[in-house]
């Protein structure tokens, strides 16, 4: 997409079609439905009011327990399972997700089922069936995302390309084969900037890291067009260099590749565990941006870019919300005392 006020092509993975996605039960989306059954409360882009029924055998997991609903996993489940008129309403409802997605500019959309079952068949076929399903109901590329090599290529090889190749997420040293699935099928791919046996502790590992997975994939043929290098977020309420840290390695890794290359990330990453998180993600996105990168992994429903790329950057609560983004708010003491007192207003 092409965001107001940023006026140039910010490549959007649209990442909400998760198995991990929740919605609380004493949330506002979660009622129950005139039949009796506990729902989650919907709406078509018609503007029609529907149902989708929680899969029964969510009710047992830990999650459920906990307030916690995994609404894509029951609808994936549910729509698997084939029962009618269930199955038909658990696919209307990833339609639903689906047209949300790409009518608030999604590029690619982001599918994984990793959380959906712990049994490595079970995910495999369910990341089969939905890229069968959601393909046909989407004008844009899929982004095929697992932890697993396994899973990808079960995506990857359901995947007709009907709106262009899908894009792999994702390639790592700790699974670098990836790279020649990329390779061999013409595939864009996103690298990560994670080590072959951990997490990078700072800016240098993650520009190294980084480094060497982007000359595998030059050596293995793959153009600097089709990778997307993923940086690494991590929340700014653990350790504010994460931010810097990050920051540092957008701007090295452009100067170093040029303007060919895609940097992204997931960006809602930094605000977790800090109030008015849509305030953190605005600062931190158009830091990103600064900083040279060009895509994000986000969901563009609840990240609205173009009020982002817009936002008045000199206002009191952007300000809190940069500095503790830049660390000059050590554990984030101004920003929570300006949230108690009711300051921070979103202004995105």
């Amino acid at each position: 997409m092409i965001p107001q006020g940023l006026n140039r092509l910010f490549l959007v993975i649209g990442e909400n079609i998760h198995t991990t996605r929740v919605v609380l039960r004493e949330g506002r989306l979660v009622t129950t439905a005139s039949d009796g059954r506990e729902s989650v409360r919907y709406t078509t882009s018609a503007g029609q009011t529907r149902y989708l029924p929680i899969f029964e055998e969510l009710k047992i997991r830990q999650d459920y327990a906990e307030g916690k609903v995994k609404h894509v996993m029951s609808a994936v489940r549910t729509a698997m399972a084939g029962a009618q008129p269930d199955a038909g309403e658990a696919l209307t409802y990833l339609r639903v997700l689906v047209d949300r997605q790409v009518q608030a500019g999604a590029d690619f959309l982001d599918l994984n089922v990793d959380e959906l079952s712990w049994n490595r068949a079970e995910q495999m076929a369910a990341m089969d069936w939905l890229v069968r399903a959601v393909e046909p109901m989407s004008p844009v590329p899929l982004s095929i995302d697992s932890s697993s090599l396994e899973i990808l290529l079960a995506g990857i090889q359901a995947c007709r390309g009907t709106a262009g190749k899908p894009l792999l997420n994702s390639a790592a040293l700790e699974r670098i084969d990836a790279l020649d699935v990329a390779s061999r099928l013409e595939l864009p791919v996103i690298v990560t900037a994670a080590g072959a046996t951990g997490m990078p502790s700072n800016a240098e590992e993650r520009i190294d890291n980084a480094t060497r997975m982007i000359e595998a994939a030059l050596a293995k043929g793959i153009p600097l067009e089709r990778l997307f290098v993923d940086t690494l977020v991590f929340p700014v309420a653990v350790d504010s260099a994460f931010v810097t840290h990050c920051l540092d390695a957008f701007r090295c890794l452009r100067v170093k590749y040029g303007e060919r290359i895609h940097l992204t990330g997931g960006l809602s990453n930094v605000s977790f565990g800090i109030p008015c998180r849509k305030l953190i993600n605005a600062a931190f996105t158009n830091l990103a941006v600064e900083a040279g990168a060009d895509s994000g992994i986000v969901d563009p429903v609840a990240t609205n870019l173009n009020r982002i790329f817009l936002a008045d950057k000199t206002s009191a609560p952007y300000r809190l919300a940069e500095d503790v983004l830049l660390g000059r708010d050590p554990g984030c003491v101004n920003y929570l005392t300006a949230y108690r007192e009711g300051e921070l207003a979103e202004v995105v």
